[in-house]
């Protein structure tokens, strides 16, 4: 493989089989059913302040071996492209640095989501201007690469890897992406509550591949917006993916992302 770009579960658990049929039917579980809010749904999201210092533990061997495992399957001077969220990513960033990887910085997803910014719960009234925690405004993503001999240009030379795709003669890639949510249209063509928007995975998925060409890996598909992406930038991609119910949804969908504009 010559890049991974993946985003993979932030916890440990939420995406377990029995996680998953208790957020369907909302029961919640590890998985925080919002109330409506002005007439509208709001999408669940994982109760990543359960963790005890015991699953934090567990959180860093879990990455410490996705690690070194990507590394394997990596071409020399490949990136790994690696989403979290601001509550785990230091403990995750870390370990994946002790499998072996060189950080190469981390890119700042500006997207507004309804994450944090409630009132101390059973007392909205008597602490009305508390804020447990901020409202999320950005996501996190490790950008990691694995160690190479000899200089960059010879290992573009002779992997096609070692750095990334520039944005334009005068551009280049850069670490701060402003992007939307994903869109209601999006999510009509696949139901997955962690899909991202097509805009940014295009972004990143043409950034990996420093020459245009290779292939890219994502361990944890999903929905398949990263394979989609793919598609669009007319790069080849493998993705793998657990759930039989989501991977029948990425395939379903995948026509219908690849051809968003």
């Amino acid at each position: 493989m010559h890049a991974v770009v993946t985003d993979p579960p932030y916890g440990l658990d939420e995406f377990a089989p029995g996680q998953i049929a208790k957020m369907d039917a909302g029961r919640g579980g590890l998985w925080r059913i919002p109330p409506t809010l002005d007439g509208v749904k709001r999408r669940p999201v994982p109760r990543f302040t359960v963790l005890t210092d015991a699953d934090k533990a567990r959180l860093v061997e879990r990455f410490e071996g996705f690690g070194r495992l990507a590394l394997r399957v990596l071409a020399p001077g490949g990136h790994l492209f690696l989403a979290s969220n601001p509550l785990v990513s230091s403990r995750v960033f870390a370990a994946v640095e002790a499998a072996g990887f060189e950080k190469r910085g981390e890119i700042i997803r500006l997207v507004q989501t309804l994450r944090g910014g409630d009132r101390p719960k059973g007392a909205h009234d008597a602490y009305a201007d508390v804020t447990v925690m901020p409202r999320s405004a950005w996501e996190p993503w490790g950008l990691f690469r694995k160690p190479f001999d000899g200089t960059v240009a010879a290992c573009l030379a002779t992997h096609g890897t070692g750095g990334l795709r520039r944005i334009s003669d005068d551009l280049p890639f850069r670490d701060v992406i402003r992007s939307a949510p994903t869109s209601p249209r999006e999510r009509a063509i696949v139901d997955h509550p962690s899909l991202k928007p097509q805009a940014f995975m295009r972004e990143i998925v043409r950034a990996s591949l420093p020459l245009g060409r290779g292939i890219v890996l994502d361990p944890f598909a999903g929905g398949g917006s990263t394979l989609a992406a793919a598609e669009a930038l007319g790069y080849a991609a493998i993705g793998l993916e657990r759930s039989e119910a989501y991977a029948a949804k990425a395939r379903a969908g995948f026509a219908g992302l690849v051809a968003l504009m």
